[in-house]
């Protein structure tokens, strides 16, 4: 993967100094300005400071890039990112939330998903077995689309990092109640106790 992280100096010059235990391609831009080809770059890395300066002189709804801010505080811009990073961070979170943020944009390239025994259909957000479904929301899709992404157990704050980027309105009790939702939906209409399963170290499918 090819990143362009914006940031400034201090910042830049910090990851530079750790650049080699990151999984990916890195390159810097330090400018006021987006003045540079994006489209050999997959990711784009904002710091907070940063994209405040840059929001100014550039049009992010056209960039299609996958988009991660790392910030200090919870931002008004979360909206407009894939995901967030909020500081202090680590080498291992970067490159967790980089590699995840990839691997579902590609997975979002498909609109029907095998699962299990099931079928996502994206685009209608539905969840289908023989000839029954359920309507799913959005969040529930997220859910689904980071069970199958990750192949792992994952952890409730895990899960609260790259489903609600740490929302104002959302902790660990949110994502209890929406995967408790989504569990009694599944065995109400397919009789399945065992979709998501969940141990010590989080839920899986």
């Amino acid at each position: 993967m090819n990143i362009l992280l914006s940031g400034p100096n201090n910042f830049i010059s910090t990851i530079n100094e750790l650049k080699q235990y990151l999984k990916f391609n890195l390159k810097y831009n330090d400018k006021k300005s987006l003045d540079i080809s994006l489209i050999n770059f997959d990711v784009l890395i904002f710091h907070h400071d940063s994209y405040e300066i840059l929001k100014q002189k550039n049009d992010f709804k056209k960039i299609k890039n996958i988009k991660i801010l790392i910030t200090k505080k919870k931002s008004k811009f979360s909206d407009k990112f894939d995901a967030i990073i909020t500081l202090p961070t680590s080498i291992k979170e970067i490159n967790e939330v980089v590699e995840t943020s990839f691997a579902k944009k590609q997975f979002n390239l498909n609109s029907s998903i095998k699962i299990k025994k099931y079928f996502l259909d994206k685009n209608e957000k539905r969840l289908i077995k023989d000839n029954f479904y359920i309507i799913l929301t959005e969040k529930e899709i997220k859910l689904l689309e980071l069970f199958l992404i990750k192949k792992k157990a994952i952890s409730k704050n895990e899960i609260l990092s790259l489903v609600w980027h740490y929302s104002e309105d959302a902790d660990t009790h949110t994502v209890e109640t929406h995967i408790y939702r989504l569990r009694k939906k599944i065995q109400e209409k397919f009789l399945d106790n065992n979709f998501i399963l969940n141990n010590k170290d989080g839920y899986y499918l």
